[in-house]
């Protein structure tokens, strides 16, 4: 994809992830300028009138009753900016600016926000660029993003500080080496630039787009296993989960056995055991419920990436500017919420899983995978770092939606932490993906050791891709530089992400 086409309303994932990580180029839409121009006649009209408007012709929070004077509203939209840029600590990556900025100009070409059109295509320029404002990770509490992309603001501005070429300079130099001019804000402009919640909508859209790949590296690395452990598919049969139709759980089933397609596990007769340990024998039930709460997500973010959360919101058809609280954001954080809950879940079934295979009394195979017997470790200390990393996803999985924070006294007295929300997932998918490798590289070993005539498809990838860089393992050696290799060139590996997606895909 070499250009993202914004016009407020059909910005997918994927477009995301093309302008965030892979710089595709943004344009905006024939039609939005134009749409841009009719609502920014209203702001005028406000204005000239001296119309009382929240944040237009009044002061904001608390200030709102303030009438200003006009002479001021230019500098009250750059002192709105400079106010707010309170974010603290360590740069936010430039994916998540760009995915941030993406959002922002979305929201804008959309509709309500009545900024002068020359706003969101500096903003692209920006992008189109690489011109990356330092927005700080911590300063919003979900109540528009305002103390965090304030930051922005200040570069548009040309101040503040900005990355170009890999080097950090002020944003008045970024401008200039960019070839670009800073803004002059008029009335309302720096309102926009502080408002809605661009943030934890691009870095959610980021999150959802990584969680989904993630999903089906699990179904694909629990495949493995099955194929290791010689596991009983009778649980993924249709008439079983038929009898209690859970969420999700039919299509994690269905994806399950697209991938041992073509071995001999989908014939339960060639199972091991009759009945096998809860984490393998419901692995269709946890993957599903990760389904379930992706569909969720989805709903709750759609908007979001797709809509107007500013306020007030400006309505060309009849010339009104209305007070709005499209701002704020509960059902999107607790979508995260749900969603950081639900990779806990996979994370913790996927550390039982790795121990089943090192435990001869329910596998049948070597204790520890090791083909010496019980005097070599084989793999039974990987079990200690699958459990820290089960512990890692544990702690960020903590619910942040419930913890109100305040902003304006008796007026802004309630809060989402939606970008808290989307922030913590990164971490968490990070970790999710290392605990993946760790079963993954365990259950290649399983696989040799247990010697099936044929593997199903998806586990005759992963097993082929995983001994082209980490040999089965004869003697004790350190597994952790083999895991990072696995979590990094296999399952971080777009080509095997591909085909693992288009052998679920086919059970769809």
């Amino acid at each position: 994809m070499t250009e993202v086409v914004v016009d407020g309303k059909t910005l997918s994932y994927d477009d995301v992830v093309a302008v965030a990580r892979h710089s595709a180029q943004v344009a905006l839409a024939d039609e939005v300028l134009p749409r841009l121009e009719r609502e920014r006649a209203v702001v005028d009209d406000v204005v000239d009138h001296q119309v009382p408007t929240y944040g237009l012709t009044t002061g904001l929070g608390t200030r709102s009753s303030y009438a200003l004077p006009r002479d001021e509203l230019e500098l009250f939209s750059v002192r709105t900016v400079r106010g707010r840029a309170n974010a603290v600590g360590d740069p936010l990556p430039a994916s998540v600016v760009r995915a941030a900025l993406l959002a922002r100009v979305n929201g804008i070409a959309g509709g309500g926000s009545g900024v002068r059109p020359e706003i969101p295509r500096l903003l692209i320029d920006m992008l189109n660029s690489r011109l990356h404002p330092v927005i700080p990770e911590v300063g919003s509490i979900g109540a528009s993003d305002l103390c965090q992309m304030a930051h922005v603001g200040l570069v548009v501005i040309g101040e503040g500080s900005a990355e170009l070429g890999g080097e950090v300079v002020d944003g008045a130099t970024a401008l200039r080496r960019a070839g670009l001019t800073p803004a002059e804000l008029g009335p309302k402009d720096g309102h926009v630039l502080c408002s809605a919640s661009p943030l934890a909508a691009g870095q959610g859209a980021l999150a959802l787009h990584e969680a989904a790949a993630v999903l089906t590296l699990a179904q694909a690395v629990t495949a493995l296993t099955y194929e290791g452990f010689r596991a009983n598919t009778s649980p993924l049969d249709a008439r079983v989960l038929g009898l209690r139709p859970a969420p999700g759980q039919s299509r994690a089933a269905g994806e399950l056995l697209a991938l041992l397609d073509g071995g001999e596990l989908g014939d339960p007769r060639h199972a091991r055991r009759v009945q096998d340990p809860v984490s393998l024998r419901c692995a269709a039930q946890v993957h599903g419920a990760l389904h379930a709460t992706l569909d969720f997500a989805d709903d709750a973010l759609a908007p979001e990436l797709n809509g107007s959360g500013d306020n007030p919101v400006i309505l060309a058809g009849t010339d009104e500017i209305l007070s709005s609280g499209n701002f704020h954001t509960p059902a999107l954080a607790l979508a995260f919420d749900t969603l950081a809950l639900a990779l806990t879940q996979i994370a913790s079934i996927s550390a039982e899983r790795m121990r089943r295979l090192l435990d001869p009394s329910v596998s049948g195979l070597p204790a520890n995978l090791s083909p010496y017997g019980p005097e070599r470790s084989g793999f039974a200390p990987l079990v200690k770092t699958a459990q820290a990393l089960v512990a890692e996803i544990r702690m960020l999985s903590a619910p942040v939606s419930t913890d109100s924070r305040h902003g304006a006294d008796a007026v802004e007295d309630d809060s989402t932490n939606a970008a808290l929300g989307a922030r913590r997932l990164t971490p968490m998918l990070t970790h999710l993906r290392q605990l993946l490798a760790v079963e993954a590289v365990v259950a290649a070993q399983a696989v040799d050791l247990a010697a099936p005539s044929a593997l199903g498809r998806g586990p005759e990838v992963l097993h082929r891709a995983i001994r082209k860089v980490v040999p089965r393992l004869d003697d004790d050696r350190p597994h952790g530089v083999d895991v990072e290799t696995v979590n990094r060139d296999i399952l971080g590996s777009d080509d095997v992400r591909r085909t693992l997606r288009a052998l679920v895909e086919g059970s769809s």
